[in-house]
């Protein structure tokens, strides 16, 4: 977790991120909602899932969905946030909910970022299962490729040059959310439909496609989807873009 102190008017934010990667990736979206706003965003949050950026190496053997958010709400509350926009990024989709479950005071609106949302009964690694096209998807999660970092260039760099891909490559391998939460599929979405919230489709997103991304915004129960012309990781390719989105929707 870290805690960015910033002035106290506007929107905080509280940043999830997704699967294999750690907090690390919202630097750029943080430093340009600085920038857009001269510092006076408000706050921002960065959580780490056990196992990932400032949590790597801990025994994450036991920890599922439940007992992750439980974790990650507690940071919340000890950092003194409330009534601030989550933002969350990919496999964040499956976690967002239940912090949104838990504690529905501590926000004012989710943003889903190209954010999965797996049917009740599938896992992380089968949600595929029903989607247009999903049998001729690429996958990183069902069978370990022969060669990792070009299967990781093409799924989450292919809007990024060749030394933006290689520097965000380099920084991926050490993080991992914890083994249970692969193996859950007790999802919970009736809630969401009290709550606030945008879906951010990634229009050139090679890990997943549009059509999937506009069938989990309908799961996720959000209001309004906006659109944004990058690829997965919009908030190291197009971070302004994005900040500029976060500043609207907090709004």
């Amino acid at each position: 977790m870290t805690a960015l102190g910033r002035a106290a008017t506007g929107a905080d934010f509280v940043f999830l991120h997704g699967g294999a990667q750690g907090g690390w990736v919202w630097e750029e979206t943080i430093a340009a909602l600085d920038r857009q706003t001269a510092g006076g965003f408000g706050r921002a949050l960065v959580l780490d899932v056990p196992g990932c950026g400032s949590k790597r190496g801990r025994d994450t053997g036991e920890l599922g969905p439940d007992e992750v958010a439980a974790e990650l709400i507690a940071e919340i509350e000890a950092a003194g946030f409330g009534d601030a926009v989550l933002v969350g990024h990919s496999q964040a989709g499956t976690l967002a909910p239940r912090l949104l479950e838990r504690a529905p005071q501590l926000f004012r609106r989710a943003v889903y970022v190209s954010a999965i949302a797996p049917l009740p009964g599938q896992t992380v690694l089968n949600h595929k299962q029903g989607l247009p096209g999903a049998d001729a998807a690429a996958s990183w999660s069902e069978t370990p490729p022969s060669d990792p970092r070009a299967l990781f260039r093409a799924l989450f760099c292919n809007d990024m040059s060749e030394a933006e891909a290689g520097a965000f490559l380099d920084k991926l391998g050490a993080d991992a959310w914890p083994a249970p939460m692969y193996a859950a599929s007790d999802w919970r979405y009736g809630h969401l439909a009290a709550v606030r919230a945008s879906y951010v489709v990634c229009l050139q997103d090679a890990v997943l496609p549009v059509a999937w991304q506009e069938i989990f915004a309908e799961r996720l129960k959000v209001e309004r989807l906006i659109r944004i012309d990058s690829g997965h990781q919009a908030m190291n390719t197009r971070p302004h873009a994005l900040a500029e989105i976060l500043r609207l929707e907090a709004g």
